[in-house]
């Protein structure tokens, strides 16, 4: 991206001079506060510098390519329309040209230029490399005549019986496409009706990249699934594209083809969802979600051969104007290379590492009772250098231990063949108590929990379907289990979701306590959530929305009362986006007050570093690397009486205001432990970590050569007990 995109601030203010938060708040001023999509694309910066960096395994870099890929369709779906809104919003107020139209012209002129980044990545950098590596991915021109028979085959076998080919014409309607769908779009030549037009829909459940075999392997037996080398040592493939239409002569047996096409479009991602109660949410997302999402078209991708006939045909009826297109030479929908990753070569890929089961918490022992270990001290899972495990087996025991009466739950995101649901549901099937909240809201889940939602459901769990109005984004679970004559509640927090899948790849802080007060604010939480109480105020907890943002400012502004009188302020925040205005505005004002302020923000970051008499003390930096952080934790030194928070939520409107998040409180001795180990580790790594610019750009460190080099992430995967 071209940091000149942003203007930089020159003039020194005074802490007098800085804006309140709400000014702020109503500012369009850049020389305070980066646009957030401008942040977004400098973070999709550093996922492809990781691409380009050679000092990463290869199909490392191709999966950190397609990530890229899919960042720019997630960024299209949800950014995008949000600006557009903007616009229209902004029309509607008199005054001079939108200031928002004019962001989305910036925007619209730096995405061909990712997109010619991405497209050399691919074609000029990883494609030439993966072929040093005896990795080919064929033109269908290029494979010999057994490997032809051999694709044709394949195309028979596995994709012909599954193509319906749709025509376009007077008696038939355009035909709907799918968001992110590849598509072909052919044009015959028929006898009777002249150029017709016709969409052909590739197999969502058909892989991109077609393996071919060469002559050695298929002489022994290899099969199309087979991603581990034969004799030859080969890996070859092609594109399902270009198989399928180099056999369309078998879809239209008897028409003349005069050309084919493949082309991708992606469609605005906000559903537009109501809250008005459970049932109609629920109808509501069932209509709206997945296929059944007919969201407008944002962009279309076409390879870049194709003719102003066909072009035509579909930039009229997806109503799509010029810049909406992107004509590629690589083949569309690049997120598809990830296939690659499965390749059987070891040396090509990150080394493996297992994460560490926390033995103290071990269900296997029968000396060793879950809830009597969490109620002699707190625990800390770091994952995913710790399994996720302990997670699982703390609602597993909770489903058979015949003192547990009750376990209430929220689930966010969780995995298809989720273990923490089939305990659940085990659970209930014991006569226990179990009452589940699950956001039907989550973005791009939401088929997956309207399913669960349904399979608890069926399970006599009584399910809440989220709050109206507000997402909810909590990460909580508390089991009740009646000890002597009391109930005492065991509560599991996090910072990720309940998700094994996603627990391999997303770093993440998990939490046990049986501390009685976090369990009192629990059971008020979760009446909150289920029912219409209206509790405000947490005794150890920061909720949202009703406090979180108060709390987090005032420990703020108490940092800097308690500078003036000690000179030793000091803030340390790890967080994944930082944008909301009134929170920058007072971590402004502590800067100018000689607070010193250190932010690791792995995504959007909307606060100008280094900015004289803004931001001369906050330092911003930022960790692209094999695991994605998602942690979120808050530092206040506090003149020695230190607090550490960890929780959901991240500094944005969205997280403040409009969702139920959960902060919480972690002992003395893991304060230290994920401040001073973990934290401080991340801000010395001197191998991901990029320093934050004022112009919202980000640079990587470089490390001098007397000092050893630091990967913080690959340095946890080897000291994973130094949090114990």
């Amino acid at each position: 991206m071209n940091p000149d995109s942003l203007p930089s601030l020159e003039k020194k203010v005074n802490a007098s001079d800085i804006p309140d938060a709400a000014e702020i708040m109503n500012s369009t001023d850049p020389d305070l506060y980066i646009d957030r999509d401008f942040s977004w694309l400098y973070f999709n910066d550093r996922v492809m510098e990781e691409a380009l960096d050679e000092s990463n395994p290869l199909l490392e870099r191709v999966r950190f390519l397609s990530i890229f890929a899919s960042n720019l369709d997630e960024y299209y779906m949800v950014r995008i329309p949000a600006v557009n809104k903007s616009i229209l919003e902004d029309s509607m107020s008199p005054g001079s040209e939108s200031t928002v139209y004019l962001e989305m012209q910036k925007i619209y002129a730096e995405l061909p230029i990712m997109l010619e980044q991405m497209e050399n990545c691919w074609s000029n950098i990883l494609m030439p490399e993966l072929k040093k590596q005896n990795i080919h991915i064929l033109e269908y021109s290029e494979l010999e005549e057994f490997q032809t028979e051999y694709v044709n085959k394949y195309f028979k076998k596995n994709i012909f019986p599954q193509l319906t080919p749709l025509a376009y014409d007077s008696s038939h309607p355009f035909p709907y496409i799918t968001n992110q769908s590849v598509n072909l779009a052919v044009i015959l030549s028929d006898t009777a009706y002249g150029r017709v037009f016709v969409r052909i829909k590739i197999p969502s459940d058909v892989k991109r990249l077609v393996p071919v075999p060469s002559k050695e392997d298929l002489k022994s037996g290899k099969t199309e699934d087979n991603m581990v080398a034969g004799k030859s040592g080969k890996f070859n493939f092609v594109w399902v594209d270009d198989v399928i239409i180099a056999n369309l002569d078998h879809v239209f047996p008897g028409q003349v083809i005069q050309e084919a096409h493949a082309f991708r479009i992606t469609r605005d991602g906000d559903l537009g969802l109501d809250d008005d109660g459970d049932f109609n949410l629920m109808k509501s997302i069932e209509k709206k979600s997945g296929a059944k999402y007919f969201g407008s078209p944002l962009r279309m991708e076409i390879n870049d051969g194709m003719s102003d006939y066909v072009l035509k045909i579909l930039m009229e009826n997806l109503k799509l104007r010029s810049t909406q297109v992107e004509a590629l030479a690589s083949p569309v929908g690049l997120v598809s290379i990830s296939e690659l990753c499965d390749i059987g070569r070891a040396d090509l890929k990150y080394e493996p590492f297992t994460p560490k089961k926390k033995e103290y918490l071990d269900i296997k022992s029968k000396k060793n009772n879950i809830f009597s270990k969490i109620k002699k001290k707190d625990v800390l899972i770091y994952r995913p250098y710790d399994s996720f495990e302990s997670a699982i087996d703390f609602v597993q025991t909770a489903s058979t231990d015949p003192d547990v009466i009750a376990i209430k739950i929220t689930l966010y995101r969780v995995d298809k063949k989720s273990k923490i649901i089939q305990y659940l549901k085990e659970a209930a099937d014991n006569g226990k108590q179990v009452i589940v909240l699950i956001e039907l809201k989550a973005r791009f889940d939401e088929e997956n929990n309207v399913a669960k939602a349904k399979e608890l459901e069926h399970s006599n769990i009584h399910v809440i379907y989220g709050v109206p109005n507000l997402k909810t984004h909590a990460k909580i679970c508390m089991v009740l289990r009646r000890e002597e004559d009391e109930l005492i509640p065991y509560v599991h927090m996090s910072t990720g979701n309940y998700n094994a899948t996603t627990a391999k790849t997303y770093t993440d802080f998990e939490y046990f306590t049986a501390d009685p007060v976090i369990g009192q604010d629990a059971v008020d939480l979760f009446n909150t959530l289920t029912g219409y109480s209206r509790k405000l105020n947490y005794n150890k907890l920061l909720v949202a929305p009703s406090s979180m943002r108060d709390a987090l400012i005032s420990k703020i502004r108490r940092e800097v009362e308690n500078h003036k009188l000690h000179g030793n302020g000091y803030l340390l925040f790890k967080l994944n986006s930082l944008v909301d205005p009134e929170c920058i505005s007072e971590l402004y004002k502590a800067s100018a007050e000689g607070v010193k302020i250190d932010l690791q923000v792995r995504g959007i970051c909307c606060i100008r570093p280094q900015i004289p008499g803004y931001s001369d003390n906050i330092h911003v930096t930022s960790i692209v690397g094999r695991f994605l952080e998602h942690t979120r934790a808050y530092y206040f030194y506090n003149n020695g009486d230190e607090e550490l928070y960890l929780g959901s939520a991240d500094l944005m409107q969205r997280n403040l205001d409009r969702r139920i998040e959960v902060l919480f409180p972690v002992d003395a001795d893991y304060l230290r432990k994920i401040k001073d180990v973990i934290i401080e580790t991340h801000l010395r790594d001197n191998v991901k970590i990029r320093v934050g610019l004022p112009d919202g750009s980000f640079k990587k460190v470089v490390r001098p050569e007397d000092e050893e080099p630091l990967d913080s992430q690959i340095w946890m995967t080897k000291n994973q007990d130094k949090w114990d």
